[in-house]
């Protein structure tokens, strides 16, 4: 069973600047280039971590968001898994990020005000099929 750990130092947007940028002056290109940002960042740390790594089966995705405070909600620094989602899809580490390729994910959170970070655990599914096969519901 392939299982990998990936580490993204610092903080990564949360819902409420998303949602910001989006109604900011310059709207969809402020919160398009957010996510473009991010997305680099997080896609430069998979093609470090994760060199050479690819799944071909169901995926499980266990999320470790490591806050500085409690300042923001939980659901609000979470958002942040859109951006690791399609920068795993983009750096060809899952094949897509829909219901066939992900069969779950968590979320749990602490707090380390000196080093925050995503610790993001990816693992293979135990009752997963090859892609592209048939599962049955």
């Amino acid at each position: 069973m392939k299982k990998y750990k990936l580490t993204i130092p610092g903080l990564l947007p949360g819902l409420n600047e998303y949602i910001d940028a989006e109604r900011s002056y310059k709207g969809k290109y402020k919160a398009a280039s957010m996510k473009r940002q991010a997305q680099n960042v997080i896609g430069y740390m998979i093609r470090t971590q994760l060199r050479g790594v690819r799944f071909t089966r169901p995926v499980v995705i266990r999320y470790l968001w490591v806050e500085p405070s409690r300042r923001r909600d939980k659901d609000n620094i979470a958002f942040a898994k859109k951006f690791i989602q399609d920068a795993l899809v983009e750096t060809g580490v899952l094949r897509n990020d829909g219901w066939s390729e992900i069969e779950g994910f968590s979320d749990d959170f602490a707090l380390d005000p000196k080093n925050p970070r995503v610790e993001v655990t990816i693992e293979e599914y135990e009752g997963g099929k090859q892609n592209g096969s048939k599962r049955k519901n």
